[in-house]
């Protein structure tokens, strides 16, 4: 007697199912645990007055996006594509280029 096509597919449903049910249950039970460490971890940061995140370990500029230069990721050349990945998943910063002027409404008219 051989299974039917759908029933391994079925059987796969069911176990990753039952896997993500054991996932959300875990982030459940540990969630006060976590947000103690977190609020630790941050007054550490604070009284030791650290420096960002170190995001992506590819170039300078996308490690510590908040101390980079805004020049760095041109270096080689002002139209060369970025090398790294990780360059295209950071957003320019709030204050750079045109977007970051302020205007008003009677700026407008």
């Amino acid at each position: 007697m051989s299974l039917r096509p759908a029933t391994p597919v079925l059987a796969a449903l069911a176990a990753l199912t039952a896997l993500a049910g054991a996932e959300a249950a875990h982030a459940l039970l540990t969630a006060p645990r976590d947000a103690a460490r977190l609020a630790e971890t941050a007054r550490l940061v604070g009284a030791l007055g650290l420096t960002d995140l170190a995001l992506f370990t590819e170039a300078r500029y996308t490690r510590h996006p908040a101390l980079a230069d805004l020049a760095t990721a041109f270096q080689d050349n002002p139209l060369s594509f970025e090398h790294f990945p990780s360059g295209s998943l950071i957003a320019p910063p709030a204050d750079f280029g045109p977007t970051a002027l302020d205007f008003s409404a009677e700026d407008l008219r």
